[in-house]
């Protein structure tokens, strides 16, 4: 089995995840292998049929993060070859990692893997790597005991679709039989004390103002057909609507390198990144389902005047993307996590001012330009508006849960990533 090319922000140089470190024509000194195991699991989590269903892809790229920091933490800081030790075990902890998660591709990932050690490591191993490769291993192992039984194989209680004002329904044109991730707010978070710790309040009422105004909005702007929206915004709508924690991840990696990171800060960067859109996902779909509020294509279809007086039912309307993800609308996950990873960005890079070049999962060629990330996570998360898959109400509330998760993150992190 081989994994796919895949599309990278174009400051980045690389033709396929896979490829061992010495395939990039790169000095050895500037090779960082966390950026590069990062990229291997996006390319896997891209591969048709490789990521379950049932479990988020955020789990993953928390547990590989966590146990490549924790072992770069171990190694010594005071020898002279610290830089290349930490390498070695953290190649060690991700290989170690995602063998255990993936293991259809096992052979690719040992290929990977013995290939980027040769290239480290000329020759014999001195004892010191045999060591750092034990420390990344051991860190890849604790890990996976950590999480063994955190309700992530728990299936959910079938759900009952709402048939009222307001309530979650099966979306056109898809009508999926089942909501996706019902079981994930009961998944044991990597950090946060529980996965409501900062639930929100309630969506507004369909009779107050903001959701009148959210309503016609979304109407107008975000149709598949006869749209008011601009010719960028309806791009710009098209442009993010694919995994958006994959977009986080590539940012992170442009970010990463552009700031030329040693490896143990990017280990602390992106063990931070996704421990926070692991919880932030577990922090949404809790309250997803605590609220279980209808999509728009779902309120304008069935639009009552009696309760949203200026509402105009439209019982032919589809979203931009056509197809709606198959969750509650409040809050809106692109927000929620554009907001959390923007937060660590900014916090642990110590600037919003990073230039980025960020390309599309589903629009093949396009590129868009940012000067700052606060500009990226602010189109991310309009984007839904415009591609009518939600209310501008679930994106300030998924910033601010997105925020809140974060800021507890980078609060609390040591307790956990230095363990």
């Amino acid at each position: 089995m081989t994994f796919p090319l895949q599309k990278f922000s174009s400051s980045l140089l690389i033709a396929c995840a896979v490829l061992p470190l010495h395939a990039v024509d790169t000095p050895v000194q500037t090779i960082n292998p966390v950026v590069e195991w990062n990229r291997t699991l996006l390319s896997i989590v891209r591969t048709p049929n490789l990521q379950p269903p049932t479990i988020h892809s955020t789990r993953s790229f928390a547990m590989m993060h966590l146990a490549m920091d924790r072992a770069v933490n171990r190694i010594d800081i005071d020898r002279s070859d610290t830089e290349t030790l930490q390498k070695v075990a953290a190649v060690a902890a991700a290989h170690h990692v995602l063998v255990a998660l993936y293991p259809a591709v096992e052979a690719n990932l040992d290929q990977t893997y013995q290939a980027d050690l040769a290239f480290l490591i000329a020759g014999p191993r001195p004892r010191a790597v045999v060591e750092a490769i034990a420390i990344g291993r051991r860190s890849g192992e604790r890990i996976l005991r950590e999480r063994a039984n955190d309700g992530s194989n728990t299936p959910g209680d079938p759900y009952m679709f709402g048939t009222g004002p307001g309530a979650y329904q099966s979306t056109p044109p898809n009508f999926p039989k089942q909501p996706q991730l019902v079981n994930w707010s009961g998944v044991t978070p990597f950090l946060l004390p529980n996965a409501a710790q900062f639930r929100p309040g309630p969506p507004p009422a369909l009779s107050s103002a903001v959701y009148a105004r959210s309503l016609n909005e979304v109407q107008t702007l975000g149709t598949l057909a006869g749209s008011a929206a601009t010719p960028e915004q309806m791009l710009i709508g098209k442009f993010w609507n694919g995994a958006i924690q994959n977009y986080w991840n590539e940012i992170a990696q442009t970010a990463a390198v552009a700031a030329g990171l040693n490896t143990a800060d990017t280990a602390d960067l992106f063990a931070a990144l996704n421990v926070c859109l692991a919880d932030s996902v577990i922090a949404f779909y809790d309250a997803k389902y605590k609220y279980n509020f209808w999509r728009p294509v779902t309120a304008i279809r069935d639009a009552d005047p009696a309760l949203t007086p200026s509402a105009s039912p439209d019982g032919q309307w589809l979203p931009e993307v056509t197809t709606t993800a198959p969750d509650p609308s409040y809050p809106g996950a692109h927000a929620v996590i554009s907001a959390a990873a923007a937060e660590i960005l900014v916090a642990k890079l110590k600037t919003d001012w990073v230039a980025l070049d960020v390309t599309s999962e589903v629009l093949s060629g396009v590129t868009r330009h940012f000067d700052s990330i606060s500009d990226a996570e602010a189109e991310a998360t309009r984007s839904r508006v415009y591609s009518g898959a939600h209310f501008t109400f679930d994106l300030v509330t998924g910033e601010r849960l997105g925020r809140q998760v974060a800021n507890f993150v980078l609060e609390h992190a040591n307790e956990f990533t230095k363990q």
